[in-house]
């Protein structure tokens, strides 16, 4: 036991990383947000959501994939889903050789469970994985709408509407609650002076 507490209390040396880094997602209050603060949120909307689902998910694995799903980002760190270049291309590589690194630091089963999870989330073939990923890209913008328009990149006015509705789509709620999120994006545009309509024509949605 006293060897299983100290491996324990090892691992959580580096998952405490996470509580560092940085994305490229701003809090209401103008500091940036940290990849645990992403996980914690999209928890919390996880237990908010799951319920209102067509078809029903078992939300302890749901849970169990949030925790894990970025834990990857403790070794491999963050990087924002429009950059382009070395750092992206190389970005799955690096992440399949975290998640086995963490599974031979934790060991045992609890090590191959969190290799598991983490593969679950990433095939996207569960409907747990299905919901996770969702709520994934939604809780992203939904702290993008919290956050001042300053900190948008101009390619994530784009984004309102080409990244999340696909993986939405397998839902009525889902979409419902991608609906209301683009309105709240939205709306947070046309305040700061964005041409809405133009960003759509230009997407080829109006």
């Amino acid at each position: 036991m006293k060897k299983t507490a100290a491996n324990i209390l090892q691992f959580l040396v580096i998952a405490e990383r996470i509580k560092r880094e940085l994305r490229h997602s701003w809090l209401s209050d103008g500091r940036r947000e940290s990849v645990a603060e992403h996980t914690w949120h999209m928890s919390l909307l996880a237990l908010l959501a799951h319920r209102h689902l067509e078809v029903p998910v078992r939300i302890e694995p749901v849970l169990k994939m949030i925790i894990v799903h970025d834990l990857v980002e403790a070794l491999a760190g963050d990087v924002p889903f429009f950059e382009v270049g070395e750092r992206k291309q190389a970005k799955a590589a690096r992440e399949l050789a975290a998640i086995e690194e963490i599974r031979s630091r934790v060991g045992g089963e609890t090590g191959q469970e969190i290799h598991d999870l983490w593969h679950e989330f990433e095939a996207r073939e569960t409907l747990e994985a299905r919901f996770a990923g969702a709520l994934d890209y939604l809780e992203v913008q939904m702290q993008h709408n919290l956050a001042d328009l300053d900190t948008w990149e101009p390619v994530e006015y784009d984004l309102v509407y080409t990244k999340m509705d696909k993986v939405c789509a397998h839902d009525a709620f889902l979409v419902e609650l991608c609906g209301a999120v683009k309105e709240q994006a939205e709306a947070k545009m046309l305040a700061a002076g964005v041409d809405v309509d133009a960003v759509k024509r230009r997407l080829g949605l109006s």
